[in-house]
């Protein structure tokens, strides 16, 4: 999934945060959630440096272009099997996410203590398992049968990993997208 023409995409307004971010927000998005992290100071030098890089990347790309690559095609809902999902990932994922999860020099954990929160994108089932069958394995993309990337997402959401507690916050006007399986107070939802 390019980073290309990122950059003119932003300021956007998103569902789950209710509001429109900055790319430094989503940038921040990225650390907090999808790699477990604290954010980054939002005009400090690192933050400065990383939207520098995808303003470069996205160079001649005119506002609110359509970048080939871009984003997934989303798969239709359907249930995984949790015993087939073991299997899968023990045939197809440990070489490069380790037996446990735990990751490798080649790939990230994917559960456990240094894995993606709850509250990270790759937590909804649905998101998972699209961007497993476009992308995965990374040196035999869509190999998986979509049911098969539904299988192995369901085991890898239901395998421990850190809670992100302002999850619930998110969604405030509604959207919740289907798959996000974690609960949003009653009190801040409008669904």
């Amino acid at each position: 999934m390019p980073w290309v023409g990122s950059y003119a995409r932003f300021p956007q307004y998103r569902a789950r945060s209710g509001k429109i971010d900055l790319i430094e927000d989503r940038i921040n998005d990225c650390f907090e959630r999808s790699m477990n992290g604290k954010a980054l100071a939002p005009s400090g030098r690192d933050m400065d440096d990383i939207v520098a890089y995808l303003a470069f990347l996205s160079n001649g790309i005119p506002v609110g272009a359509q970048m080939e690559g871009q984003g997934l095609a989303r798969l239709k809902p359907a249930n995984g099997d949790l015993k087939r999902g073991v299997a899968i990932f023990a045939s197809t994922c440990t070489r490069c996410h380790g037996a446990n999860g735990q990751g490798t020099a080649l790939a990230p954990p994917l559960w456990g203590a240094h894995s993606y929160n709850v509250g990270a994108g790759m937590a909804n089932i649905i998101t998972a398992a699209s961007f497993i069958h476009a992308l995965m394995p990374i040196d035999r993309a869509q190999q998986l049968t979509e049911q098969q990337a539904f299988d192995v997402a369901t085991y890898i959401n239901t395998r421990p990993r850190p809670d992100f507690p302002r999850k619930v916050h998110d969604w405030p006007k509604g959207g919740k997208p289907e798959g996000a399986d974690y609960h949003i107070s009653k009190e801040d939802s409008h669904d």
